[in-house]
């Protein structure tokens, strides 16, 4: 009789390790935050492709706020923001040798200075060394309408930052 009670009682416990591994499996995971997004298009001859962490406004004040003024920013959310072209590319007049770069910007109320920096892949902005920026160039910021999640665009005459109610184009030839 104990033997049975006891196989009884194994049993159910098995059952229920089985039941509660399947109930946790069914819990939908936690949606990512900032999620990675990518974008490409052609300008002229070259390829141009931006991968980026896209974060929300959630109702947070961004530009001056969550983003400083006059401070490196990473361009988007988690990893640096990568920029690659496969072809050499004219920005804002100056020129960008095809390859992959850390694309960083640091914003101002009235001009912001775009920079593509050697250093590709790192974590944010936190060890961005501005002695590895191969091309520095300014852009002028522009009103747009509301944007919960930061975007770009790449189009024929170069590409544009959209976020909150900001966008900032930048030239490409």
């Amino acid at each position: 009789m104990k033997t049975i009670n006891r196989l009884k009682a194994v049993l159910f416990l098995v059952g229920a390790c089985m039941f509660t591994t399947i109930a946790f499996a069914q819990t939908p995971a936690k949606p990512i935050a900032s999620p990675r997004d990518s974008v490409s298009g052609k300008i002229g001859d070259a390829t141009i492709t931006i991968n980026y962490g896209s974060p929300s406004v959630k109702g947070r004040k961004i530009w001056g706020g969550l983003v400083p003024y006059n401070a490196v920013w990473r361009t988007g959310a988690n990893e640096a923001t990568r920029f690659t072209t496969d072809k050499d590319i004219t920005v804002e007049g100056k020129t960008l040798p095809a390859g992959t770069y850390g694309f960083f910007a640091i914003p101002g109320e009235k001009s912001w200075t775009i920079i593509f920096n050697s250093v590709a892949n790192q974590w944010g902005a936190f060890k961005y060394d501005a002695s590895k920026d191969v091309l520095r160039v300014t852009a002028t910021p522009a009103t747009e309408k509301m944007h919960e999640r930061l975007i770009y665009k790449v189009k024929p005459q170069g590409f544009v930052l959209i976020w909150d109610e900001l966008k900032v184009p930048v030239s490409i030839k």
